[in-house]
């Protein structure tokens, strides 16, 4: 391990001596199953999140089981993510479970992430990184008395706790836009009575309209020495689902001519129309030609169209107007036949703000995160190199 100066109290131990260590072994795959017969399975670490593993097998025949509580560490490539089990788990040969034979199995948890690099570089193999059990013995990590690790995990849990809630509001707001998308691009936002069109039913002020009549398509290319100062955008930019534009690359590695876009502006993906990629923009600047620069016209307010191109029933269209069977794409010539409800200009921009409002949530609790993450990281680092005490923090906390 690197050399830090560790606190006179703390001690540094291997993993063999600290620790109950079972490495995985897989059993035969014809005892593998998805209807949950038997335990949980794990083979590797595909089926980790931040904390606990979502298991999608099962299996019936137990070789190497992994305690609940336990720390699941990946041991093949990539080597030292880790987990912990919430349950017992049986294990492939991709895992090894270690838990402490006296101590916070938590804390062992928070001190893998810590030294993750580390366990990483003990890692062999010219093509699949792979760490094995003699390595994983060896290992040498901080060991600071069970108090000490106890007020470590808890204060790293509960930075954790804190971006979980978050997390689950983000995905809250989510389900209640995609809810929202269905009604309101069929019924809008004041409850007005309704008409008999050939689309079905639809509000009495809206009329039913191909896409070509309320946007075109921008046909503009530019060549890269004419594109020194623009951003550039790729598909790789433009994250599925999402209506902003959040990021864009280099425009000096753009080697050949691309579209140009405008603010206000939407891109959408014709490459894998599936993928649900469409964003408006608040900048000029140039595409990939993958990309169709998509503009509204007088009569239509550019952030409602962003987001009817984000509706289900449009996806669909893309989708089964894309040609292709390795990179399947749609065309501006298919899309424009869009048929749809279109609301009146007040009504647009009203609907529009509503999922607005729900994208300004979502990136704000998003721009929580990124704090909470660097908190974590910056504490991840003081408590477990004893710069700083958690039990003192605790006890500040309690005394406030």
């Amino acid at each position: 391990m690197r050399e830090i100066n560790l606190p006179a109290h703390w001690k540094i131990v291997k993993l063999e001596d600290a620790c109950n260590i079972i490495m995985g072994q897989s059993p035969p795959s014809t005892t593998y199953n998805n209807e949950g017969v038997g335990m949980p399975f794990l083979q590797g670490k595909a089926e980790f999140t931040e904390l606990f593993p979502v298991p999608t097998k099962f299996c019936t025949k137990k070789l190497r089981v992994s305690p609940p509580g336990s720390v699941l560490m990946s041991v093949r490539a990539p080597v030292g993510d880790v987990n912990l089990a919430d349950t017992e788990y049986i294990i492939g040969r991709g895992l090894t479970s270690i838990s402490l034979k006296q101590g916070d199995n938590r804390f062992l948890l928070y001190m893998f992430l810590h030294t993750k690099r580390e366990i990483q570089s003990q890692s062999s193999g010219s093509t699949f990184k792979s760490i094995n059990k003699t390595t994983i013995n060896d290992f040498r990590i901080p060991f600071p008395p069970l108090p000490e690790q106890r007020a470590i995990a808890h204060i790293l849990q509960t930075i954790q706790e804190a971006k979980f809630t978050r997390q689950r509001e983000i995905a809250l707001e989510r389900e209640r836009k995609a809810a929202l998308m269905e009604y309101l691009f069929s019924h809008g936002t004041k409850g007005e009575p309704r008409k008999q069109t050939e689309i079905g039913d639809i509000p009495e002020s809206w009329e039913v309209v191909r896409l070509k009549e309320i946007a075109n398509l921008r046909r503009e290319n530019v060549q890269p020495k004419d594109s020194q100062g623009l951003n550039f955008v790729g598909l790789e930019h433009i994250d599925s689902g999402e209506s902003n534009l959040k990021r864009w690359g280099d425009v000096s590695k753009v080697k050949s001519a691309k579209n140009h876009f405008y603010s206000d502006d939407v891109l959408y993906g014709k490459l894998r129309s599936y993928l649900d990629k469409a964003v408006i923009t608040e900048m000029e600047g140039i595409c990939s030609t993958d990309i169709l620069v998509v503009t509204a016209n007088s009569n239509t307010f550019p952030r409602f169209l962003v987001y009817l191109l984000h509706c289900q029933t449009f996806i669909n269209h893309a989708v089964s107007t894309s040609t292709g069977i390795s990179h399947p794409r749609t065309s501006w010539n298919s899309l424009e036949k869009f048929t749809f409800a279109l609301p009146p200009l007040p009504e647009q921009r009203a609907i529009a703000n509503v999922f607005q409002a729900i994208d300004e949530k979502t990136a704000a609790l998003e721009k929580e995160i990124e704090h909470i993450d660097a908190l974590f990281h910056a504490m991840l680092e003081e408590l477990m190199t004893g710069q700083r005490s958690a039990v003192a923090l605790i006890d500040a906390e309690m005394n406030v």
